[in-house]
């Protein structure tokens, strides 16, 4: 399927003419064509999103939330008819996780429509008393939004509804793995009633078209997800301006197993917290910490259950991951193996390519702490399994990282649980379950090279508003 720019409505072609080859993850094979966007082509998606601005942020909160919430009922009425091949196809995601996204964008979207109406001012005192003075929250203006192929409906939708709920409009450049998705997604917006202008879409490459966006001189506010090496390009380029920015980077996030909790059911949790997608999402268990006790159990448990999983067909309900995106995915997770086992460390299970693009779930014991697979995001169904005598160590392994996402703590022991807790610098931190969790309403975002900023609920969209104090006298 061949996918066009989408700007003020209308899709069509790049001014170029130029286009790009889309590959299915699954059969590396062509399945379509998209535009492959230039800085002329900002330029026309930014002038529209300027007057979309202005004609969306004048609507009143009733009828922006009317249209986000018959965005949602669409998302909800046809959601898997028109995305569902799409998440398939374009981003090698198994049946299941396809038809999550699309219930969990269902979730975004009605969560966003209710926070148009909790955007709330404030007052405070004056020592003189015929004085007021009043604290406005205002949309930035126009939004600059770079989404990842990993999820690229539900984080895509994420980043797009809030900004808009707060009454910004946008200008998205998807992933170039995954155009299709997005360009269909902001049709929705429009359907559901948005400004056609105010939802513009512009595919392609990052230095084609993402640097000319994200240094736009009409651009108020950027959002990423994306890797920390482009996290870092953005927000030193946002700072030239002085423009807000929000991060949602990498992780290397750890999953601690005290040795109270069960074994096999640690096992199992691990399973499900890292090799969702193939690993590839930030939030993967990608570094697992057992304490001594049930070390052994648990890596004879790990292994078992990794072994077992079944790779069949992405429409089978009982697949549990599919392909790498594509070559240069799959080649760097080989590369952290090969680098982790030349250093001294031992291969506990997997370690070879399953077909095309899918490689087996991998785990490699007591990586050195100074190897790639150890300090640098995988991205991919590999992690690594090291042992802590005690919680203190666990702590200190967890914390012994540059990211801070996310992170997990299985335990029965609730007084252990909140100390790990509090202990460990990251984003989140989950008890009793693995650390790759999802709220609408929750504040996503990390500590360190994981970014800066929070996404979801209010807090994205208090991300994407400026305040503004207003004082009257009265006297």
């Amino acid at each position: 399927m061949d996918t066009g720019l989408l700007i003020a409505g209308v899709e069509g072609p790049a001014a170029s003419g130029q286009t790009f080859e889309v590959l299915s993850p699954a059969s590396e094979l062509v399945i379509g064509n998209a535009a492959r966007a230039d800085a002329s082509d900002v330029d026309r998606a930014v002038a529209a999103a300027r007057t979309g601005f202005e004609a969306w942020s004048s609507l009143s909160p009733g009828e922006r939330e009317a249209a986000l919430l018959k965005a949602a009922s669409l998302m909800e009425q046809h959601g898997e008819e028109r995305y569902l091949e799409a998440l398939i196809d374009e981003s090698g995601s198994t049946i299941n996780k396809a038809r999550h996204e699309i219930r969990y964008t269902v979730d975004l979207l009605r969560t966003a429509a209710g926070e148009v109406r909790r955007l709330y001012g404030d007052t405070f005192p004056n020592d003189r008393t015929d004085r007021l003075s009043m604290v406005f929250r205002e949309p930035l203006g126009v939004v600059a939004i770079v989404s990842p192929y990993n999820a690229p409906l539900a984080l895509l939708a994420k980043m797009t509804a809030f900004p808009l709920a707060a009454g910004n409009s946008v200008v998205i450049k998807p992933s170039e793995e995954t155009p299709q998705i997005a360009v269909a997604f902001a049709k929705l917006l429009i359907e559901a009633g948005l400004p056609a202008n105010a939802v513009n879409v512009v595919t392609g490459f990052g230095a084609d078209c993402g640097a000319p966006l994200v240094s736009h001189p009409d651009i108020d506010g950027i959002a990423l997800t994306g890797s920390t090496a482009t996290g870092k390009a953005i927000g030193a380029q946002a700072m030239q301006k002085m423009r807000r920015v929000q991060l949602e980077l990498g992780g290397k996030s750890a999953l601690l197993v005290l040795k109270d909790f069960d074994p096999e059911q640690a096992a199992q949790i691990a399973v499900q917290g890292m090799f969702n997608h193939a690993g590839q999402i930030c939030m993967a268990n990608s570094r697992i910490v057992v304490e001594a006790p049930v070390f052994d159990a648990f890596c004879a448990a790990f292994k078992q259950a990794c072994e077992t999983l079944p790779l069949g067909d992405l429409r089978d309900p009982s697949t549990a991951y599919g392909p790498l995106i594509n070559r240069r995915a799959l080649n760097k997770v080989i590369e952290h193996q090969r680098d982790a086992l030349a250093a001294g460390a031992r291969l506990l299970t997997g370690g070879d390519i399953e077909s095309g693009l899918r490689y087996q779930p991998t785990v490699i014991l007591e990586p050195p702490r100074d190897s790639s697979i150890w300090r640098d995001e995988s991205f991919g169904p590999i992690t690594s399994v090291v042992c802590a005598a005690d919680l203190d160590e666990a702590i200190a392994l967890a914390n012994d990282s540059e990211f801070g996402l996310s992170a997990a703590v299985l335990t029965r022991d609730i007084v252990a649980g909140f100390k790990a807790a509090r202990a460990i610098r990251s984003g989140a931190v989950h008890i009793g379950m693995h650390s790759f969790q999802s709220n609408a309403m929750a504040p996503v975002g990390g500590l360190g090279l994981s970014g800066i900023g929070r996404s979801g609920g209010h807090y994205s969209t208090e991300e994407f508003t400026e305040l503004k104090w207003i004082s009257v006298e009265l006297g």
